[in-house]
């Protein structure tokens, strides 16, 4: 077992920024068998990387990631960069001999997905892909208590993944907003999700029928774009990915289910939601309200069922009890922690990680499936 692990991540803004702040936490709050170095961060904007450096508590900086990939003081290269980027870092770092862990979607095709896939089996290195989801507490003791049975046959799935940060129509044109750059829009950001979280709690998907649309055609180019904002300017272009995707489900355990992924839910800020009903119980979460779970259980007395919440802040709780005192909520920064946890005791254990690169080619193929179904108005098996 190694006694350190040194870490090169590549991009410095929004997701950078959060997988930076986990790994300096975590070693602070979770008993890890090895030693965490933030040894290099890595951006192609000079000016930015050399500022966040230090600020993000990092040792150097590049601005290649191919430098970065060849470094033998680098065991783990984390990819935080734009979507088309994914592929091409994470067949560079696995065939440099890094464990690779990517944020999603994974790629921008099941086709670039299966590639990435392939270069990590045959490195034999470790592979994650950022599900942060999965870590809340919460979510985590909804899969417990579905593992236990307590909701009995999974009959539904209905989730929503609501944003309105681009209803103006005079926010540019960022990288999110080309097909090019990002894959697709609401969908492969935000469908990408949930569709992972229904993975993780009722299983697998085996067909869908799908809708997508775009309501704002053209927007303002950006003169200057960082993360999720920009600084719009004078010429127009083209959205060329969907503003809302919308897709029923069949999962293969015979459930079914229901998806919305949108940008212009005006009010909604980051409405991540999903409710599963089963023949004994259901459950519902809110990540707005992350610390809650809502379960109801049909096998209580009559005089006694209803709805209840669960505040999933007790030592007891899946991840929670590294941190505060019960009742004493944590925030969405503390899932990104949960998740380099579980990527940096793969890595020390050399076992393999989840959700691995397997399981982002099945995400992938679901994303795919569904903007096949769009565009014929059929159903479409999801083939990964």
């Amino acid at each position: 077992m190694p006694k350190t692990i040194n870490v090169g991540l590549v991009g410095c803004r929004f997701m950078g920024k959060a997988h930076s702040n986990a790994y300096r936490q975590v070693g602070r709050f979770f008993d890890l068998p090895v030693q965490v170095v933030m040894k290099a961060l890595c951006d192609i904007d000079e000016p930015a990387v050399k500022a966040a450096v230090g600020k993000l508590g990092w040792e150097s900086y590049e601005t290649d990631w191919r430098k970065l990939v060849r470094r033998p003081d680098i065991d783990v290269v984390d990819i935080c960069t734009p979507n088309f980027t994914h592929a091409t870092i994470a067949i560079g770092a696995a065939k440099a001999g890094k464990h690779v862990y990517c944020e999603k979607p994974l790629a921008t095709s099941v086709a670039e997905a299966k590639r990435m896939l392939k270069a990590v089996q045959d490195a034999g290195v470790v592979h994650m892909i950022s599900q942060n989801y999965r870590t809340a507490p919460a979510v985590a003791l909804a899969k417990q208590l579905i593992e236990k049975g307590l909701l009995g046959k999974i009959y539904h799935w209905r989730a929503v993944y609501l944003q309105d940060w681009i209803v103006d129509p005079n926010f540019p044109l960022v990288w999110r907003l080309r097909k090019e750059l990002a894959g697709s829009g609401a969908h492969g950001d935000l469908n990408a999700h949930i569709i992972d979280l229904a993975r993780f709690l009722v299983g697998e998907i085996s067909e869908v029928c799908g809708m997508m649309e775009t309501f704002i055609k053209k927007r303002p180019l950006p003169e200057a774009e960082g993360g999720l904002t920009g600084k719009a300017g004078q010429k127009m272009g083209e959205v060329t990915v969907d503003d809302c995707a919308l897709f029923l489900a069949r999962f293969d355990n015979g459930a079914v289910g229901t998806f919305e992924s949108t940008r212009f839910a005006t009010g909604r800020k980051n409405y991540n939601s999903f409710e599963i009903n089963g023949s004994d119980g259901s459950l519902a979460f809110n990540f707005e309200r992350m610390n809650e779970l809502e379960f109801y259980s049909a096998r209580d007395p009559a005089d006694q069922q209803g709805f209840r919440t669960i505040l999933a802040t007790d030592a007891s709780h899946p991840y929670f009890g590294v941190w505060w005192p019960g009742g004493h909520i944590i925030g969405y920064e503390h899932t990104f922690t949960h998740t380099v946890y579980n990527l940096i005791s793969a890595i020390a254990k050399n076992k393999p990680a989840s959700p691995s690169f397997a399981e982002g080619v099945r995400n992938q193929a679901v994303l795919e499936a569904v903007e096949k179904s769009a565009r014929t108005g059929k159903w479409v098996k999801v083939q990964a």
